[in-house]
């Protein structure tokens, strides 16, 4: 954008590239490294083994397990066994595409289903880096599925702003700042203080009348951020990614002998023994959204999940990352997973200023810019 100062993206963890994209199968990045200056990056979506990156100029390009080039594309999200892009034709409009990744964006599609988007919706996802509709569509009255059918109508009354999809679970933020969420609950992602699925969009209760500015979707767990910078997180823990007490990664590995529920609802596993001689709680599953206060009672304006860690950017531009570490996701320099969010001390020590935070399921990627000199 015009007047903004000079910006990169960087990658960690499992990250689809090498020295740049499209030039390696994928790679663990136990620190973060910038992409390849001179490819202005305005979105990117991550699968497990693939990225999608999509430049200003609208074109797209794959790296990972699988490499391919597309141009004329307004957006790009990627899965596993589909890439959907949203691409203007001079001969057919805008379309709508379902690929396999495989077929390197050489072949036909799999699938296409025409938009009709007026010319400004067209151009929101190159408005500002990190921004984009997919798997929201532009209309905002339909979304798009791993799974037939690939195009998935949403009830005009819901009014959607933005939504996520997790490895089972839906999370939709609607107009009027509510969230829905639908879809498996077995982890507790839903939110709604039960395991069980839900087939159609619900309002999330317990947040009703706290407007709401973000949403995300792990692989089973969900957050969200209101207007004023709050984090309420829920679902799964398995990795310490709801930032609460974590089971495998307490030192102490005995065997648990007690399970139950709090009285919010939380699962909860306890050790035999703490080192005070009291039983230490290790929240399994917490169905209920949870306040998370970061240190120092830092505001959040963006927020990511991956398949089981979490990252947040603060108003003042710092980078917050916990749960599952093994890849280097965290961007702490190691693989060591954490329970509590912590500073991702590289861009502070590189005097850059986080805007924004795109999560893949084993990876992490980050638009900066440089902090403006006092």
């Amino acid at each position: 954008m015009a007047g903004e100062r000079p910006g990169a993206w960087f990658g960690f963890g499992f990250c689809g590239f090498g020295q740049a994209p499209g030039s390696g199968r994928g790679r663990q990045v136990r620190s973060p490294e910038p992409l390849q200056a001179g490819i202005d990056i305005c979105r990117v979506s991550a699968s497990w083994s693939y990225t999608a990156f999509v430049t200003r100029a609208g074109r797209v390009e794959l790296s990972g397990s699988t490499s391919g080039v597309a141009d004329d594309c307004r957006d790009a999200w990627a899965s596993e066994g589909l890439l959907m892009l949203i691409r203007s034709r001079t001969d057919s409009g805008t379309e709508l595409q379902a690929w396999a990744p495989d077929s390197a964006l050489r072949r036909e599609p799999l699938w296409t289903q025409k938009l009709a988007l007026e010319s400004e919706v067209e151009d929101k996802a190159r408005d500002e880096p990190g921004t984009g509709s997919l798997p929201l569509l532009p209309c905002a009255c339909a979304y798009v599925s791993p799974q037939p059918p690939f195009c998935r109508p949403l009830a005009p009354e819901l009014r959607a702003r933005r939504l996520e999809l997790g490895a089972e679970h839906v999370l939709l933020l609607c107009a009027a700042g509510q969230v829905f969420s639908w879809g498996g609950g077995r982890h507790g992602q839903l939110g709604h203080g039960t395991l069980e699925a839900e087939l159609e969009p619900r309002l999330l209760e317990a947040l009703q009348g706290l407007p709401m500015a973000e949403v995300a979707a792990g692989g089973w767990h969900s957050l969200c951020v209101s207007e004023i910078g709050d984090i309420y997180i829920w679902g799964w823990n398995e990795s310490g990614q709801l930032a609460l007490p974590a089971r495998s990664l307490a030192e102490d590995k005995k065997t648990f002998t007690e399970e139950g529920l709090n009285g919010d609802g939380s699962e909860v596993n306890r050790t035999a023994r703490a080192e005070d001689g009291a039983s230490a709680p290790f929240v399994a599953i917490q169905p209920f959204p949870a306040l998370l206060d970061l240190p120092l009672g830092s505001d959040v304006i963006k927020a990511s999940c991956g398949s089981r860690h979490t990252a947040v950017v603060t108003r003042t531009g710092e980078l917050y990352t916990w749960g599952w570490g093994k890849y280097g996701q965290l961007g702490h320099k190691d693989g060591t997973s954490v329970d509590q969010p912590c500073r991702v001390e590289y861009f502070v020590e590189k005097q850059l200023q986080v805007k924004t935070v795109t999560c893949g399921p084993w990876n992490t990627y980050v638009y900066a810019v440089e902090k403006e000199k006092s």
